[in-house]
C-alpha cells in the first residue's frame, strides 16, 4: 500500500475519517511573495484546510504522549484572526503549487502547501509548537480520472466514467513530533498500531526535509 501511496505523490511532486473542512474567512489578507510565474488552475477545487477541528485518536495508542500536541493543533486551527499570512507560489508540477505561513504576533505557527497534478492533488499541514514541527497533516486526492477527461474523452475512449472530484481515493496520513524526532504516525487505512522505527525514521527524514526547504525558500 505504501509504494502505490508514493507512486501517487511522484505523479503530483514530479519528485518528491474522512470529515469535510471549512475555510477561515475572516483571516486578514496575505501579504505574498511571487517568485516564478506559476500559478494555480482557477477551475481546480480545492482541498479545505483543517479549521476548528480536534484530532481524533483511532485508538489508545500514545493517548497520553500526544495530549500536548494535539491540543496544539486545535489550538493552531482555530484561530480566526492572524497578525499576517505570507504566501509564495510554488513550481513543482506544471499544474502549480503555493505555500502559506501563518505568523500570530510575529511567530509562525503553520505552514500549508498545496500541490497540483492532472491525477491529484495533495494538501499538507505543519503545525509548530514552541518554534518546532510539532503536527503534520497530509491529505490527498486521487482523481478517479484525470483532471482533463472529460464526457467526450470519456465517449472517445468506450469509457464508463468522466472526471469526477466527488469520486476521488481520499487519504490523510498524520504526524506527530516531538522535540525534532517524530514519536508516532497514522495513516489511512490503518489501525493506529506503532510503525517500525526504521519506518518513523525515514519518514522523519522525509517530512523534516520537505519542511525545512520551505523555510529556506520563505527567507
Amino acid at each position: 500500500m505504501k509504494n502505490l501511496y508514493y507512486i501517487f505523490f511522484l505523479t503530483i511532486f514530479l519528485s518528491c475519517n474522512n470529515q469535510p473542512e471549512q475555510v477561515d474567512k475572516t483571516a486578514v489578507a496575505d501579504t505574498t511573495t511571487i517568485k516564478n510565474n506559476v500559478s494555480l488552475q482557477p477551475d481546480t477545487i480545492e482541498l479545505k484546510e483543517t479549521f476548528n477541528e480536534e484530532d481524533i485518536p483511532v485508538n489508545e495508542y500514545w493517548t497520553a504522549e500526544l495530549k500536548l500536541i494535539r491540543q496544539n493543533f486545535k489550538r493552531i486551527n482555530s484561530i480566526t484572526n492572524w497578525t499576517s499570512i505570507d504566501t509564495l507560489q510554488l513550481s513543482e508540477t506544471a499544474e502549480g503549487g503555493e505555500a502559506k505561513y501563518y505568523y500570530q504576533n510575529g511567530r509562525l505557527e503553520k505552514v500549508i502547501t498545496r500541490y497540483f497534478g492532472e491525477t491529484g492533488q495533495l494538501l499538507t499541514e505543519y503545525y509548530l509548537l514552541n518554534g518546532q514541527l510539532s503536527f503534520v497533516f497530509e491529505k490527498s486526492h486521487e482523481y478517479n480520472r484525470p483532471m482533463y477527461y472529460d464526457t467526450t474523452a470519456m465517449k472517445e475512449n468506450n469509457d464508463t466514467e468522466a472526471f469526477d472530484f466527488e469520486k476521488s481515493e481520499i487519504k490523510e496520513d498524520r504526524s506527530y513530533f516531538e522535540n525534532g524526532s517524530l514519536i508516532h504516525k497514522i495513516e489511512s487505512g490503518d489501525c493506529g498500531a506503532p510503525f517500525a522505527t526504521e519506518y518513523l525514521l525515514e519518514e522523519q527524514k522525509r517530512i523534516k526535509a520537505d519542511f525545512d526547504k520551505l523555510i529556506k525558500q520563505k527567507k
